[in-house]
């Protein structure tokens, strides 16, 4: 049973896929919901957001072409603590298939190694060179802030402007 309600929906111009809820987002049930996780500051900042949204407010962000889901939706906890059978990625490319966002952004390489099935080590920042159908995908430094060493923000702006070119 998924922890977070997927929010998709046809035409999205970007979907932020992070690995699983952690546990302060699965007590609260918001996305990216601990004190000190970039991701909505960032958002805003970048601006793919008029303002710093709340992670209570996570639902209405499909009002700005932004979507949210997890690769593993089941999981709850840290990304050292996912499994790769916790995640499901044939469902995860069934889900984003469905509504064809024009890119997919994995909000930390852990995400997007499960998915790509490749290691961190092995994947950069940034545009990927394989795609998702006609969704692109872009790896994104996680915004946690138990990742406080690998933080930059170059690559979410590079993100935000492929989202809001045509």
């Amino acid at each position: 049973m998924a922890v977070l309600p997927d929010v998709l929906r046809p035409g999205l111009r970007i979907v932020f896929c992070g690995t699983g809820a952690g546990r302060r987002s699965a007590e609260v049930g918001a996305y990216y919901a601990k004190p000190g996780n970039r991701f909505w500051p960032t958002l805003h900042a970048v601006g793919l957001t008029p303002r710093q949204f709340d992670p209570h407010d996570f639902a209405t962000v499909v009002d700005h072409g932004i979507g949210l889901t997890d690769v593993a939706k089941a999981h709850v906890g840290q990304d050292s603590d996912l499994v790769v059978t916790d995640a499901d990625i044939a469902d995860l490319a069934v889900r984003i298939g469905s509504v064809a966002p024009r890119y997919l952004a994995f909000t930390s390489k852990k995400a997007a190694s499960l998915f790509l099935k490749r290691p961190t080590g092995q994947l950069a920042y940034g545009l990927q060179a394989v795609t998702l159908g006609a969704t692109g995908l872009i790896v994104l430094p996680s915004p946690s802030g138990l990742a406080t060493s690998y933080w930059t923000i170059a690559p979410w702006r590079e993100a935000a402007r492929l989202a809001q070119a045509g």
